[in-house]
C-alpha cells in the first residue's frame, strides 16, 4: 500500500508554507527518526517548486558524494555550462549559487533548496559544514528569496551540527520542525482513510507493535487481518520487510550503532526500566560515552527518561519507548524456527499476554494528554512519575503517579484486557495495601486516589469501590494538541 495523502502534520505544514511568504530567507531544519515521513512532508508541501534538491548517499566517500552532487547541479541547472568544476564543498555551494542565479523565481516566490539526509554528506574533515556556513552567512542570509531545507534522520547530528552549533551556524536556523510518531488518533485516521475495518482494540494492538511510524503503516494490507499482517511483515522469511528493517534502522542513525543497540536491548528486557548504574552494570558502557548514547536515543524517540516519585532528578530511570524495537527483540530477533505464522500461533499465549501488558503501559505513557483530559485535569499543572517501594519485602510499584496542583494524587493502575476488567477481593486488597504503602513511604499529606486505566473499563461489583476514577482505551484516541 502506497500513501500520497498527509495525515495530521497540520502545524508542520503551516510552518513550511509560512516560509514562502516571510520577508526573509529561511533556514529550516526538518528532523526525526528514520521512516517518520520527513521527505514525504517536504515533497507534499513544495511539490515541484524546488529550485534544487539533493539527497545524501550513505556510506560513500567524500569525493563520490561531491561527484554525485555535481551531477545533480548539472542535471537541474537551466545553464549547465555555468556550473564550475567541483573539487570541494566550497566549489559545490558556489555551483549552487550559480544555479540559483540562473533560475528565475516569480515576484512573490522563493528559491527552495532541499538537501535531504544531510548527515550522510558530512564526512570527517570534508569541510561540508564550513562550506554550508559560508553559503548561508556569506550569501543566502542577506537575501529574502531563499528557503534552505536541511533534512535528516540522524537526529543527534542535526542537533549538534545545526541547532546547537557553536560556530558560524550558531542561531542561524530560522525554523526547526521535529516530526514525532503518529498518535493513536492519527493512526486511526490513517487506517480509516485506507479502509481498514479494524476496531480500536485492534488499532491499539497494531500501535503496540509498529508504533506511530507512518512508513510501517503503509506496509499493512487492508485485505488481511492484523495477525496475518504481522506474520507477513515479520515472519514470512529472512527477507520479511520489518525483519530486515532492524539492521538498517540503527546503522542509518548512528555512526557506531553497537553501544546504542546494547543499551536498547538491555532496556527491552526490563519492564520497569533501568537506572544509569544498572545500565552500566548490564552493558559495561559508562562515562561520557553512555551520556551521549542515552541522549541520542532520547532525541530519536527510542527511549525516554523519568523520575521515580520522590527521587532526585539525578536518579533518572530509562525505559524503552519505541514499540517496533520492543516487539522485534521480544519476537523476531534471532528467530530461527522458520514458522511463517509465528504470530498466529503465539497470539493467545501467556508470553504474549505479558508483552501486551508491558506495551499497553507504554501506550498509556505516550498518551498522557488523553488520560489527563478524561480525568478533567488537562488544564492543571501536573507531574507524571512512577513509584516503587524502597522496602525489599514489599516491592510494590505503581505504574503511573499523577501529582496535581489541586493536591490530589492519581495512583494509576494500567491493565490490558479483552473485556471488562474484573477486580476481585484479592486485587482489591492489593490496591488498598499499595495505596497505604505509598502514603506511608512518601509521607505525603495530599489525597491519594486509585485510578484504573483499562481497555474497556472495569466490571462494577462489590470490590470495585476502591477505584475512584477510570480511563479507558477510547480516551487515548483523543486528538492531542
Amino acid at each position: 500500500m502506497k500513501t500520497t495523502k498527509i495525515i495530521g502534520r497540520q502545524n508542520e505544514i503551516s510552518a513550511l508554507e509560512k516560509c514562502m511568504t516571510s520577508d526573509k530567507s529561511e533556514f529550516v531544519v526538518v528532523f526525526g527518526r528514520r521512516r517518520i515521513g520527513k521527505t514525504h512532508l517536504v515533497n507534499h508541501v513544495f511539490k515541484n517548486r524546488f529550485t534544487f534538491s539533493y539527497t545524501g548517499v550513505q556510506n560513500i566517500s567524500n569525493q563520490q558524494q561531491l561527484a554525485i552532487f555535481s551531477m545533480a547541479l548539472i542535471n537541474q541547472s537551466a545553464l549547465p555550462a555555468t556550473i564550475p568544476k567541483i573539487r570541494n564543498w566550497f566549489d559545490a555551494f558556489n555551483g549552487l549559487i550559480q544555479l540559483i542565479e540562473s533560475t528565475k523565481a516569480g515576484p512573490k516566490s522563493k528559491h527552495v533548496i532541499f538537501i535531504d539526509e544531510m548527515p550522510w554528506i558530512d564526512h570527517s574533515k570534508s569541510g561540508f559544514i564550513q562550506a554550508l556556513e559560508h553559503f548561508w552567512n556569506g550569501w543566502a542570509a542577506s537575501r529574502n528569496d531563499i528557503v534552505l531545507i536541511a533534512c535528516g534522520s540522524a537526529t543527534s547530528w542535526i542537533v549538534d551540527k545545526l541547532l546547537h552549533h557553536k560556530g558560524g551556524l550558531f542561531n542561524r536556523i530560522t525554523r526547526h520542525i521535529y516530526l514525532r510518531p503518529f498518535t493513536l488518533h492519527e493512526v486511526e485516521k490513517f487506517l480509516d482513510y485506507y479502509h481498514f475495518q479494524w476496531d480500536r482494540y485492534q488499532i491499539a494492538q497494531c500501535y503496540m507493535i509498529l508504533g506511530g511510524v507512518p512508513f510501517y503503516l503503509t506496509l499493512l494490507d487492508p485485505s488481511l487481518s492484523l495477525v496475518q499482517n504481522i506474520d507477513r511483515l515479520f515472519f514470512s522469511g529472512s527477507n520479511a520487510p520489518l525483519k530486515i528493517e532492524y539492521a538498517e534502522l540503527y546503522s542509518s542513525l548512528f555512526n557506531n550503532p553497537v553501544n546504542y543497540i546494547s543499551v536498547v536491548r538491555s532496556l527491552a528486557e526490563k519492564r520497569e526500566g533501568m537506572s544509569r548504574n544498572e545500565i552500566i552494570q548490564k552493558t559495561g558502557i559508562e562515562g561520557e560515552t553512555l551520556s551521549k548514547t542515552l541522549k541520542d536515543l532520547e532525541r530519536c524517540d527510542f527511549i525516554f527518561s523519568y523520575m521515580r516519585y520522590g527521587n532526585k532528578k539525578n536518579n533518572m530511570i530509562y525505559r524503552i519507548k519505541d514499540f517496533y524495537t520492543l516487539f522485534y527483540y521480544k519476537y523476531a530477533d534471532g528467530q530461527q524456527d522458520r514458522d511463517t505464522e509465528r504470530w498466529s500461533h503465539s497470539i493467545n499465549t501467556s508470553q504474549v499476554n505479558s508483552w501486551q501488558g508491558f506495551s499497553f503501559e507504554l501506550l498509556c505513557l505516550n498518551h498522557l494528554e488523553g488520560i489527563k483530559k478524561r480525568l478533567g485535569i488537562n488544564g492543571q499543572l501536573t507531574t507524571s512519575t512512577v513509584w516503587r517501594s524502597t522496602k525489599q519485602e514489599q516491592r510494590a510499584q505503581i505504574d503511573l503517579v499523577i501529582e496535581r496542583a489541586d493536591r490530589i494524587i492519581n495512583l494509576c493502575e494500567i491493565k490490558f484486557a479483552n473485556d471488562l476488567y474484573v477486580i476481585d477481593k484479592q486485587y482489591e486488597n492489593r490496591l488498598r495495601e499499595r495505596k497505604s504503602q505509598f502514603i506511608l513511604e512518601t509521607k505525603t499529606r495530599k489525597t491519594a486516589i486509585i485510578t484504573m486505566i483499562t481497555t474497556f473499563g472495569i466490571a462494577h461489583n462489590k470490590h470495585s469501590g476502591i477505584v475512584t476514577s477510570e480511563v479507558v482505551l477510547d480516551d487515548l484516541f483523543e486528538k492531542q494538541t
